[in-house]
C-alpha cells in the first residue's frame, strides 16, 4: 500500500515539452510510473518518449482518465495551471516551481481545498511510493519499497534520510515533499492522517527544519495517532533571523527554532533524533 501515488494513479505533466520537464518525463517513466500524456498550450498532436500532448488538461481527463499531474510550468504560469488542473477535476497536484509568488500559492492551497484535492509544493521535489512510481525529481534508485512512510520539507534530506532506511533494512511506503515554502498546500496533519489510515505503512518519519510552525501545529494530530512517529528538525545550529537555504527556513522573533519544535514533538510522544543516522534506531526501538 502507499498514499498519494497508487496502482490506480493515472498521471499527467503540465509543461512537458520544456526542457525540465520532458528529461523529468524520461525518468519517471523509466521508474514504471503510470503517466499517460502531457500538456503544454498550443503543442497538441506532438509526442513526448510515447505521451501525447494535448493544449489543456480537461481533454487528457476525458482521453486517458487522468487523475494527477506534475507541474513544471514557470512560476509566473504556475497558479493557472494549478487551476486549469483542479477545474478538470484533477485529484493529485504536484507544484514543483521554486519562486512562485505568496499570494498565488493562497490562491492555490484555497482552490485545492475546496475542490477536495490534494496539493503537494510549491517547490516540492514530489512524491515517491517505491515499487509503484514517481511524481516529481525525486531519484528512484535513493528509495526501496518498505513499510515506513517518510514526510520531508527538504528533497536532499529525505533523500538521505531513506538511505539510512535502507541501511537499516527498512525501505519506504512513500516518500512526500510538502514543499519548502512558507505558504504550501497539504500540511503534515494532512499527511500524518494518511499514513496513520493506510495498511501498508508501520511508522511515519518527520524530517523536518527550522522555521515556521508546521512541526508544532502537527503536535496535536500526532498525539492521537496510532502509528509512531519520529521527528529529525535540521538547522539546530542556524543563527536567528538569516534564511537557511529554504524561504520557509528562518527564524522570526523567536519562533520556528529547532528546540521549540523538538520540544513541542516529545511532548506527544514522538522520538527525536539530532542526527539522521539515529531515525533508523529509534524507529526500531518503537516498533
Amino acid at each position: 500500500m502507499s498514499i498519494l501515488l497508487t496502482e490506480n494513479t493515472k498521471a499527467i505533466i503540465q509543461g512537458i515539452t520544456g526542457k525540465v520537464g520532458s528529461a523529468q518525463a524520461k525518468w519517471m517513466l523509466e521508474y514504471g510510473t503510470k503517466l499517460v500524456a502531457g500538456v503544454t498550450p498550443g503543442r497538441k498532436g506532438q509526442n513526448v518518449y510515447g505521451l501525447p500532448v494535448y493544449d489543456d488538461v480537461l481533454e487528457t481527463v476525458e482521453k486517458h482518465g487522468a487523475n494527477a499531474t506534475v507541474i513544471f510550468a514557470p512560476a509566473a504560469y504556475t497558479k493557472s495551471a494549478v487551476f486549469e488542473a483542479l477545474e478538470a477535476g484533477i485529484k493529485l497536484v504536484i507544484v514543483v516551481p521554486e519562486h512562485v509568488p505568496v499570494a498565488d500559492a493562497i490562491e492555490m492551497r484555497e482552490a485545492a481545498k475546496a475542490k477536495g484535492a490534494y496539493l503537494l509544493g510549491p517547490t516540492t521535489p514530489g512524491v515517491i511510493s517505491p515499487g509503484i512510481g514517481k511524481l516529481g525529481i525525486m531519484p528512484g534508485n535513493m528509495f526501496k519499497q518498505g513499510r515506513i512512510g517518510v514526510i520531508s520539507r527538504s528533497g536532499t534530506l529525505s533523500y538521505e534520510a531513506a538511505g539510512y532506511l535502507n541501511d537499516a533494512g527498512m525501505g519506504e511506503s512513500t516518500v512526500v515533499g510538502i514543499g519548502a515554502d512558507p505558504v504550501i498546500g497539504m500540511d503534515l496533519p494532512d499527511l500524518l492522517q494518511l499514513f496513520d489510515e493506510d495498511e501498508g505503512t508501520d511508522a511515519v518519519v518527520i524530517v523536518g527544519e527550522i522555521g515556521g510552525t508546521a512541526e508544532e501545529e502537527a503536535a496535536p494530530f500526532i498525539q492521537k495517532m496510532k502509528k509512531p512517529v519520529v521527528a529529525y528538525i535540521a538547522g539546530r545550529m542556524s543563527p536567528p533571523g538569516k534564511r537557511m537555504g529554504h524561504a520557509g527556513a528562518i527564524i522570526q522573533g523567536g519562533a520556528g527554532t529547532a528546540e521549540s519544535k523538538n520540544e513541542a514533538l516529545t511532548k506527544v510522544g514522538a522520538a527525536v533524533a539530532f542526527n539522521l543516522l539515529d531515525v533508523p534506531v529509534l524507529l526500531k526501538k518503537a516498533l
